[in-house]
């Protein structure tokens, strides 16, 4: 290893203040906080902080000058970079106390090195990421769900009415703990909407398919529809086709501004199950049925 007073640069001969002085100029220039991922200054940073823990204390600069110990020193481990210890209690760096040789109270990088040792000794908890399957109607209409924590415990999560699948939810102070007087992190609960059998959602917006009768679709009348609040009564007008559509308004999702989206309601015709031989025995004597073409439209 190299001479420390090569390495902080002093006379042999140097008092303790000019081996501060040159210890706390390097400081300024290598600290690791100070150059983040240049490893090159972490290293030449180490080198500093060993010669000056050597050049600093009468008994160990005396051994070396007298050859006891070599520029390691020897009888003890090499020291480390403070971040291994700032978790250890009663380490120099674990408070305020390590920094005391930087400079006195108004030295910038003291104070600086200062509130970055407060800082992790009192760090607030990670936050900590969950995935919560969410049925469809209460996405739309908002409710509660209990989250099951893979480290045991649950999570009571609210669901606010409207929310979008992959929408994240922060539960503040549900976190990992902290330490010291650091708080808790948060919960980020990312929510995963179930499909329904029969609702599909675009926007803000619900759409449907609800199948009517022949005698529906030819005479109109009243129908029931299902909306995701609860279901509702809507006119089908006469003569309306498969692929009709008609507006619930004010039946869709709750916007974030205020208000609802609508429902959009698509007809499709069904004929019942079992035939039918007096619709068929109609069927076969209506004449116009035979000379309307639907098709007359899609030759190429």
């Amino acid at each position: 290893m190299t001479d420390p007073y090569d390495v902080l640069g002093v006379e042999r001969s140097a008092s303790l203040e000019d081996i501060r002085k040159a210890y706390r100029g390097l400081a300024k220039k290598l600290h690791p906080d100070l150059n983040p991922g240049n490893r090159q200054a972490e290293e030449r940073f180490k080198e500093v902080a060993s010669a000056y823990d050597i050049l600093s204390d009468k008994d160990k600069r005396q051994r070396y000058d007298d050859g006891e110990i070599d520029a390691t020193g020897a009888e003890r481990p090499r020291q480390r970079y403070y971040k291994d210890f700032a978790s250890q209690p009663d380490q120099p760096y674990a408070n305020a106390s390590g920094f005391a040789d930087f400079a006195d109270t108004n030295d910038i990088l003291s104070e600086f090195l200062r509130q970055q040792a407060h800082a992790r000794a009192n760090a607030r908890g990670p936050d900590l990421s969950y995935r919560l399957p969410v049925e469809f109607l209460d996405a739309v209409n908002g409710g509660t769900m209990r989250l099951d924590l893979p480290q045991g415990g649950t999570l009571d999560v609210r669901i606010p009415p409207g929310i979008a699948d992959g929408q994240i939810l922060r539960l503040r102070g549900k976190g990992a703990p902290g330490l010291g007087e650091g708080g808790p992190g948060d919960a980020l609960v990312e929510l995963s909407i179930k499909p329904h059998r029969f609702f599909t959602r675009q926007g803000d917006d619900i759409h449907v398919e609800v199948p009517v009768t022949l005698t529906e679709a030819v005479l109109g009348g009243r129908i029931t529809v299902p909306t995701p609040s609860g279901p509702v009564t809507m006119t089908v007008p006469k003569h309306a086709n498969t692929g009709t559509v008609l507006r619930l308004r004010g039946k869709g999702v709750a916007r974030l501004g205020g208000g609802h989206g609508d429902e959009f309601v698509k007809l499709k015709l069904m004929l019942p199950d079992q035939p039918d031989p007096a619709l068929e025995s109609f069927l076969s004597n209506w004449e116009a049925g035979k000379t309307y073409d639907p098709r007359r439209d899609m030759q190429p």
